[in-house]
């Protein structure tokens, strides 16, 4: 009977973790479909392209449940950037999604690449560098510098690779869409990834900053049920 009774208490404390768990990820993704869906929160036109700052979710979402929770909500991010593209485009919106094309140029395989990727990394890279920053600074307690560096690595993951791999997959579609020369395509890129890229990794790493020195404190994450063994 006593074994009976362990074996029970197990499972239901299990299944209440378990139900936690699938609460948290729900809340982090009704936010990141909020900011994705309202005019000029998510996604904030510029003409050519959009910036983003849905991404910080998904940094502290990783940073909180850990990489494979924070992945998943990458790819959330990921498909409202593509839902947002084939419903609501910009003239470069077949770098993201297959469903749209300007004149003869459509996208295609590096589309779903180009808007999948680099959003899932953006829910895995974040977590070990916070990590790696909590080991070398090795003493207890939030780290700020750690939260920084997290944000912009997670910003950053998703910049530097979105505009490398549009690079890789549509230079000279990109650069017919910009009215460049496909010569002058990369320093395009580069310049887009200082327009777009720094200023958002800036602010990635002053919300992440913010949000994590209140949600990263041991006793608010036991209370708000977030597991609390990634090692920081």
């Amino acid at each position: 009977m006593k074994n009976n009774y362990n074996t029970g208490s197990r499972t239901q404390a299990g299944s209440r973790i378990s139900t936690m768990s699938m609460v948290q990820v729900a809340i982090f993704g009704a936010i990141i479909c909020i900011m994705a869906f309202t005019p000029f929160l998510g996604y904030i036109p510029l003409g050519f392209t959009r910036a983003t700052i849905i991404h910080v979710p998904v940094i502290v979402a990783s940073l909180l449940m850990g990489p494979k929770k924070g992945g998943a909500l990458g790819f959330l991010f990921g498909l409202t950037s593509f839902i947002n593209n084939t419903m609501n485009p910009t003239p470069t919106s077949f770098v993201f999604t297959p469903f749209y094309s300007v004149g003869d140029v459509s996208g295609g395989i590096g589309s779903i690449i180009i808007c999948f990727i680099p959003r899932i990394l953006v829910g895995v890279v974040p977590f070990y560098v916070y990590r790696l920053a909590m080991k070398v600074r090795k003493k207890p307690g939030v780290s700020p510098t750690g939260l920084i560096l997290a944000g912009v690595a997670g910003a950053l993951t998703n910049t530097l690779l979105v505009m490398n791999l549009i690079f890789v997959f549509f230079r000279e579609a990109y650069a017919a869409a910009n009215d460049v020369a496909v010569t002058a395509v990369y320093t395009f890129i580069l310049s887009v990834i200082g327009i777009n890229g720094v200023p958002e990794a800036i602010i990635a790493g002053i919300l992440t900053l913010c949000i994590g020195k209140a949600l990263l404190k041991k006793s608010v994450r036991e209370r708000l049920g977030f597991r609390n063994d990634f090692g920081y």
